[in-house]
């Protein structure tokens, strides 16, 4: 419990600002108008390239007997790689909204 308290009392700033950044983009994803809100979502799930590279890097500089980078690392790979498709999936459902419908 002293360890807990100690973390807290040592990283207090960034622990403000985590929270600040919590409630902050609370505010700013209620504000987005629901037209917006599904292109804004299935770009921001296509960024998240970004964190399968990042989880590969740490997988290949991780030694093999660091079993919790090992594991972390790919399921962040399994995670990065739902979303980023899903987020195409959204997008591509999205613009078939769009398409001039054929009677046939």
């Amino acid at each position: 419990m002293q360890n807990i308290l100690n973390f807290i009392t040592e990283h207090q700033q960034i622990l403000y600002i985590v929270i600040l950044m919590i409630f902050l983009g609370i505010e700013i994803i209620g504000k987005v108008p629901s037209v917006l809100h599904t292109p804004l979502m299935s770009g921001a799930n296509a960024i998240h390239g970004v964190v399968i590279i990042g989880a590969i890097i740490v997988m290949g500089k991780a030694e093999s007997d660091n079993y919790l980078a090992l594991i972390l690392g790919f399921l962040a790979v399994i995670l990065g790689t739902l979303n980023v498709v899903g987020g195409f999936v959204v997008t591509d459902r999205m613009l078939e909204m769009f398409k001039k419908k054929t009677k046939g």
